[in-house]
């Protein structure tokens, strides 16, 4: 990982500016960390929470020190995953959201299989708004109109088609967690003992979750199209009811509508509207049934669309570049990218890049694969009965981290207060010159560091 600040030594001065005394004939440093730097420093969430859009030097130094995943010792330890983008986004936080309860919540395999669906779901999304708008472009132009024919419109149908199964997976993980299932057990909404509906606790937790899942899924994706991400998050998760005095930032027709939001998209009265997410699942067709049981139970069939979905969604991270999918940044080279999962152009041509070797679609634009045209008709493939599950190692939890992340304020206050020196040079000084150093058995220390080094180097 790329360090944004080239220096490690932290500043005795933070951002500020110098300003000469006369009455004191001397020259005094003012410091801009005030509302002003906050209100640059920040960037407003759908849910009302502010995050912050980047970090100083000294931020810097403590989230690579203190909060970043380790890479010593894991296997994938040099490949993006979604650990990595929730610890970046934990520490952007405000205070608000770190609460011992969320905290709990965030780090399971629901949420992590939640956001891995979800993460999936913009990434087709995004590039279905896109094939759209540049349709809409083509269809209204003055001079080069092109006209809309039938094989396009079914075109269409398909790719929204594959939408709605994108949205099914998502629906199925959203469900787990809505129903209290497994992991989620202890945050249902309803008390164990007499049955009564925590509304103001669960009220919280999905508002802060929903603000956290909007972060993730747009540092996902390269840190695009937020107004457009928040602005479905919102349908997803609420319903149309939600945006009645909001400005759209892009507004679609009503066919437009129907290929981004699928045939099963009702708006009813707001006491019997349910979110779209259970209108999808509600509502599944027999030929998207097996969608159901991907990433539970082995796919046995002969649809290679099914397969397809089971490739996209089992396979880790660490290995989609082997399978040619493109899910944001996950599974892209840590070497490629800055603390705030930036991507760095200098490092991205010195590793010499290019669309005929590009395993990581960092130079190739992203597109829709052209389907055929029968691929949406009804057809008669082969289902056979499963009997293998499917057991998911993928998502690995520190629990030495999970307990730092509940008292993130109060590391952060004793780092800057002077409670550990930051600078490793410095630091390497003082513990050099401390007794218990001198004291210690150096020897061993140094045979224990050299077998260490051998044995990562075998491995």
């Amino acid at each position: 990982m790329i360090r944004i600040h080239k220096d490690s030594v932290v500043p005795k001065y933070s951002t500020g500016k110098w300003s000469w005394n006369p009455s004191k004939d001397e020259l005094n440093f003012l410091s801009w960390e005030g509302e002003i730097l906050e209100r640059e420093l920040t960037v407003q969430s759908s849910s009302g929470y502010k995050f912050k859009s980047s970090i100083n030097q000294i931020e810097e130094v403590i989230f690579r020190q203190e909060f970043a995943r380790s890479t010593d010792i894991a296997d994938d330890g040099d490949i993006i995953r979604i650990e990595d983008i929730k610890n970046l986004v934990l520490f952007l936080a405000p205070s608000e959201i770190l609460t011992n309860k969320f905290i709990t919540f965030i780090h399971n395999k629901t949420i992590d299989r939640f956001l891995n669906a979800l993460i999936i779901y913009f990434e087709y999304f995004l590039r279905l708004v896109e094939f759209i708008l540049i349709r809409r472009d083509e269809v209204s132009g003055e001079t080069t109109a092109q006209v809309q024919s039938t094989e396009s419109s079914q075109i269409k149908r398909i790719f929204s088609e594959y939408l709605s199964q994108y949205r099914i997976i998502l629906a199925r993980e959203y469900s787990v967690i809505v129903m209290g299932n497994g992991e989620m057990a202890p945050f249902y909404h309803l008390n164990t003992l007499v049955k009564i509906s925590k509304t103001h606790q669960d009220r919280l937790l999905h508002e802060m979750f929903l603000a956290f899942a909007n972060q993730v899924v747009w540092i996902a994706h390269h840190r695009k199209a937020y107004q457009t991400i928040d602005e479905e998050m919102n349908r997803l998760f609420r319903s149309d009811h939600f945006k009645l005095t909001r400005k759209e930032l892009i507004k679609f027709s009503l066919t437009e509508q129907e290929l981004l939001y699928g045939k099963n998209n009702q708006r009813v009265n707001y006491r019997r509207q349910n979110s779209p997410l259970i209108q999808e699942i509600s509502n599944v067709s027999r030929r998207n049934m097996p969608i159901l049981w991907l990433g539970e139970k082995k796919y046995r069939g002969n649809d290679l669309r099914m397969q397809q979905l089971e490739l996209e969604f089992i396979i880790p991270d660490s290995d989609l570049c082997l399978i040619d999918v493109k899910h944001g940044i996950l599974g892209n080279p840590m070497s490629l990218y800055n603390t705030m999962l930036t991507i760095d152009e200098e490092k991205l041509r010195e590793r010499g890049h290019s669309e005929s070797y590009d395993p990581f679609w960092l130079i190739r634009q992203p597109y829709l694969e052209i389907p055929k045209l029968d691929a949406i008709k009804e057809r008669s493939s082969e289902q056979l009965e499963s009997y293998f599950l499917i057991k998911d190692n993928r998502f690995k939890y520190d629990k030495n981290l999970i307990a730092k992340w509940k008292r993130r304020d109060k590391v952060i206050e004793y780092i800057k207060s002077g409670g550990l020196v930051i600078d490793v040079v410095e630091r390497c000084k003082k513990e050099l010159a401390s007794n218990r150093v001198i004291g210690s058995n150096i020897a061993g220390i140094t045979q224990a560091f050299i077998a260490r080094k051998k044995f990562l180097r075998k491995k």
